[in-house]
């Protein structure tokens, strides 16, 4: 069995989302899914996602392609975690790549492309700029 491990914050869900896990998905397996807690996102945006981590969560396990999913607690933990997981592939984004090629020591990295023209940011922005 071939397991793929990827992580992202999924708030916001949108067909970005579903395009990452959909390719990830296909590298293998069995697809697990680390959803980066509240405390985490904060730390790295500054900001606390709009869904709750319990709710993000919820949302990436209902879908098919995904097997597993848990709470990612700090970005220093990956190799804890591809362990854990007995990862064979660690899948990020592109806007990642390079950042994580120490880990090829311990499974094989793939930096997939992220759906152009779709961010979550973006939409928090729009969505702010509509309300102002």
């Amino acid at each position: 069995m071939r397991r793929v491990l990827t992580f992202g914050t999924f708030d916001l869900f949108h067909i970005g989302h579903v395009n990452m896990l959909l390719r990830a998905a296909e590298l293998g397996d069995h697809l697990t899914v680390g959803v980066s807690s509240d405390a985490l996102n904060f730390s790295k945006k500054g900001r606390y996602p709009v869904y709750r981590e319990e709710h993000r969560m919820a949302i990436v396990a209902s879908l098919a392609c995904v097997h597993d999913v848990f709470v990612e607690e700090s970005l220093d933990l990956k190799g804890d975690y591809i362990r854990e997981h007995r990862a064979d592939v660690l899948v990020m984004g592109d806007d990642w790549a390079g950042k994580f090629d120490h880990y090829r020591e311990l499974c094989e990295v793939v930096y997939l492309p992220r759906t152009a023209e779709v961010s979550t940011t973006d939409i928090i922005q729009s969505i702010r700029e509509d309300l102002a």
